[in-house]
């Protein structure tokens, strides 16, 4: 992500798992709890560098 960390409520897409999902809590600040951006279930990164930003918490908030 450019300038900042993946936070709640931002839609990335995770290197790792090759997929994108909804960033839904930051534990302790080292485990970022993610959910898919549809549909059920729910993955953990401890690597904020492979998030890539889709769409910030501010823009999702204008897509509902």
């Amino acid at each position: 992500m450019t300038g900042r960390r993946p936070w709640a409520g931002d839609l990335i897409h995770d290197g790792d798992a090759d997929r994108r999902g909804i960033v839904t809590d930051v534990r302790g600040g080292a485990v970022w709890v993610l959910r898919p951006e549809c549909g059920y279930g729910r993955w953990t990164s401890d690597r904020p560098d492979r998030l890539t930003a889709v769409a910030p918490r501010e823009e999702m908030r204008h897509r509902l």
